[in-house]
This record gives structure tokens, sequence and C-alpha cells, in this order.
């Protein structure tokens, strides 16, 4: 068992949680994830590493409240248990020869994307990052990669706050006026991070991209989290859990994700609701 030792809401639909898990807070590097259980029979669900303290033995998880069973782990609070906290699973974010990165956030990815940004400045990068919401009441983590970055850009899609449009938008100005980067990471949904590989293409910027798919088991045994990479002229099958999450954005098939990401909307909204009743009903 894995006790919730801190909660806290960062917006109406978002949820930050520090677990007690010191052997997974001792191993875990920017870019891993964990496979989590609320309790015994419940269903396993990934989750990115939002950061460690390996003093304390914590892991924090940042995840929106979006399924049946996210529903059921916010519904925890300080000082109850979940059932199982597995990891440090995948592989960590490279970060080796990258002196100048950008780090391009969307919605709740940018819980993951600030564990990177972190880690980038620790290793004394130039860091710049983009994150973008859909408006100013989702906003989340503002302060903590101004901390981290040398430059920070703020987008909503509706303009409430900071700069009106979406990430591309500063992405496609900062390159079209000769910046350089070693390396664009995009984490967030996947329809940003096709756009925003897509808008790095012509300047020839390596673009890293993190992946999560359907996910089962976390060791690649599964076959759930597969995508489809476009490689020398080849299609290449590979798995996040195992040989992700991050990919070359470049080979990713973004379409095919998208469509096996859609496959249980309308199963995961209906258990969606019958958590929702019986918690109503409690």
């Amino acid at each position: 068992m894995y006790k919730i030792v801190q909660k806290r809401s960062l917006n109406p639909t978002v949820t930050q949680m520090l677990i007690e898990a010191p052997l997974v807070a001792d191993k875990a590097k920017p870019g891993q994830f964990i496979i989590l259980r609320v309790n015994e029979d419940g269903e396993r669900i990934p989750l990115t590493v939002a950061g460690v303290d390996k003093d304390n033995g914590t892991v924090k998880i940042i995840f929106q409240i979006v399924g049946a069973t996210t529903k059921k782990l916010d519904n925890k609070n300080e000082g109850e248990y979940i059932s199982d906290f597995v990891g440090p699973l995948g592989m960590p974010t490279h970060t080796d020869g990258i002196k100048k990165v950008c780090i391009v956030g969307g919605g709740v990815g940018c819980a993951i994307a600030l564990p990177v940004a972190e880690e980038f400045r620790r290793l004394g990068a130039d860091v710049t990052s983009i994150i973008g919401f859909r408006n100013k009441d989702l906003l989340i983590l503002e302060d903590e990669f101004k901390a981290c970055s040398d430059r920070l850009v703020v987008m909503t899609d509706d303009g409430s706050y900071a700069r009106h449009g979406n990430v591309t938008v500063p992405l496609k100005e900062m390159l079209e006026a000769g910046e350089k980067f070693d390396m664009i990471i995009t984490i967030g949904p996947l329809i940003m991070m096709k756009f925003v590989t897509l808008t790095a293409k012509p300047f020839g910027v390596p673009v890293t991209v993190s992946m999560n798919p359907i996910m089962i088991d976390g060791t690649g045994m599964c076959g759930g989290c597969r995508l489809t990479l476009h490689r020398d002229g080849q299609n290449i099958t590979k798995f996040a859990c195992v040989d992700g999450p991050d990919f070359n954005g470049y080979e990713v098939d973004f379409d095919e994700a998208m469509s096996r990401g859609r496959m249980y909307t309308d199963f995961e909204r209906h258990a969606y609701e019958q958590i929702c009743n019986l918690l109503n009903k409690a």
C-alpha cells in the first residue's frame, strides 16, 4: 500500500498528489512513468513521474480527471492509501549534448514537461518553455516553469490569459527569426504534438514527442501501447512502455495513434458516469 501524503488541486480538472514510494523516488528520472491501481481490483493506469523527493521518499503525480479510475483516485484524500504504484518504467528523456532546448507543453502535458525542463536547467542548458492551455481557468504550473526557464511563453486558445493562440505560433516566430535549438521536446495532446512537429520540420530541428497511448502491463507484453514509426521507407512497430515514451516526432504515425486513442472513448465515458453516480450516492 502506498500513502497519499499530499493532495492539491491545480485547477478544476487536474490534481497533484505526493505518493510515499521511496524505492521509486530513488530511481525515477525525468520522462519515466509509473503504473498504479487505486485498489486491488482496479484498472492499471500509467502516469508520468512529475517529480521526486528522494530525501522524503515521495513521488509527485499530476493527473486529469477524465475517466473512472482518475475519478476514483481523485476521491482519495491525504492520509489514505492506493493499492499499487509500480515503477519507474520506460526510458528517461535523452539529455546528453543538448545545450539549448525548447520545451513545448500543452494542458496537463505540462506536468510531464516540467521535470524535463527542470532537469535541463539543472544540467546548465538554455531552456525556452512554451506552455499552452484552452483558457485561463485551466492554467497550471506557470510559476514552476518560470523558475526553470530562461524564457517562458504562455498561450491560451481563447486569449483569456497571456498570449492568444496555440503553442505553434510563438514556436514558428522563433524559428523564422533564426532561433537555433538543439532539440524541441513537446508533450501534450497528440494533435498538438503533431502540429509542433510539422511546424519544426521546415527548419530541420530535431523533435522529441512523449507518447502516452493505451497501456496495461508496462512491460511490452500486452501490445496495447504499440505505435507505428515510419523510418527509411519502412513501418516499424514500437511499444511506448519499453521503447518510449519519447520518440522522434518525424517518425510517429500520429493519425494512427489518434485513431487508436479514440477506441475506448464511449466505454470510458460510461464507466466514468457509473463511478460518479456511485460516489454521489455514497
